[in-house]
């Protein structure tokens, strides 16, 4: 008797998918996402961009200005910004320089008195201090190599992304017509409303976070301040801001931007405590930004609760690095806005949602 052959079962299209289907999921978008990285970090940034001056673009098209035009303004706009943050790194490292004899020579004297503690109270001899220097210099060979690699690589990553995303930028924003066909297309027809609600609320969703922004950089402006106040530095709100702002370089904008009040505060003080007391400042407040003031800011104005903004930047900076860190959070909100609209992710949906907000909305 030959067997019956199964007849496979249609996969309903409002069944609720299980936890292991959602977290096998997320485990192939995170592979996806981490060796793809290289592609999808620029054309992330792109679409970011797309999204926020996408607003702008159609206002200026509306008054009569061709789209060509108008999207050429408002790249220029976006280039003219991070030209200007630019240019105040720059000024920093050059108020640093015009610092770096004094500073060079209040550096050996503090190298000095450290050796002449360390020889008076533990007896450890000039010569035990000179050998230990030559041995860390000789073992730091290798590792300065590889630290030069990756910054030459890190350095030559920038650049590309630099002349490559605003290109993606704008194609994005002259070809945004033609993408949302697309979507409609793959879709059924009955999802063109949902699709256009996605992507109203998407574009929505990217200028909530851009305001969340604003937010973050003005209280760490303000944290920085009254920090470097209260241990008496030299302006401190010019340097607090200054901070804020180059901050939106990840990594480096935060350690340029502290050199010149360390030197300042040395100089004017002549103690090593107030430098020191600046790093602390700075140090304390961009941990906070990172795990308190971020997630907090900017999950409030996504309507994503805090713990999940909080496990994605860590996410992001684990796969994407520090672009991760900015970019992960906009994307959870587009997976946040397809869930809400499909039956099926009405779990993932829960688990991304503020409850408070909803509690508050009712």
């Amino acid at each position: 008797m030959m067997p019956i052959p199964k007849i496979p079962v249609p996969i309903h299209p409002n069944r609720r998918f299980s936890v292991i289907e959602i977290l096998q999921f997320m485990v192939l978008v995170c592979v996806l996402l981490y060796f793809g990285k290289t592609l999808l970090i620029p054309l992330s940034f792109a679409m970011l961009i797309s999204f926020i001056l996408y607003p702008v673009c159609q206002w200026m098209e509306k008054k009569g200005i061709s789209k060509v035009i108008a999207i050429f303004i408002s790249i220029f706009g976006v280039m003219l910004f991070f030209a200007a943050v630019i240019y105040l790194l720059f000024t920093q490292i050059v108020a640093f320089s015009n610092e770096w004899q004094i500073f060079k020579v209040k550096l050996l004297e503090t190298v000095n008195q450290l050796s002449a503690l360390l020889a008076e109270q533990f007896d450890i001899s000039d010569e035990k201090q000179m050998n230990f220097l030559k041995n860390l210099v000789n073992n730091s060979g290798t590792q300065a190599i590889s630290l030069l690699k990756i910054t030459l690589y890190s350095i030559s990553e920038s650049l590309f992304y630099l002349l490559i995303i605003p290109v993606y930028s704008v194609l994005i924003l002259y070809y945004r017509q033609l993408l949302v066909n697309v979507l409609y297309h793959v879709f059924p027809l009955e999802k063109k409303e949902s699709i256009r609600e996605i992507l109203v609320e998407t574009i929505h969703a990217y200028y909530n976070f851009i305001k969340g922004m604003l937010v973050v950089y003005l209280i760490v402006g303000l944290l920085n301040s009254i920090g470097l106040y209260l241990i008496g530095v030299p302006h401190p709100f010019l340097f607090g801001f200054i901070a804020s702002i180059l901050t939106f370089i990840p990594y480096v904008g935060i350690i340029i931007s502290s050199l010149l009040p360390i030197t300042i505060s040395w100089i004017t003080f002549n103690s090593i405590w107030y430098p020191i007391g600046v790093i602390l400042v700075f140090s304390f407040v961009q941990v906070l930004e990172a795990y308190v003031i971020f997630p907090f800011a900017v999950g409030s104005r996504l309507k994503i609760n805090t713990l999940i903004i909080l496990l994605v930047v860590i996410l992001g900076g684990i796969l994407w690095g520090a672009a991760g860190m900015i970019l992960f959070i906009p994307l959870i909100s587009i997976v946040k806005l397809i869930a809400d609209r499909t039956k099926g992710l009405k779990t993932l949906s829960i688990l991304l949602g503020d409850f408070n907000h909803k509690e508050s909305g009712n």
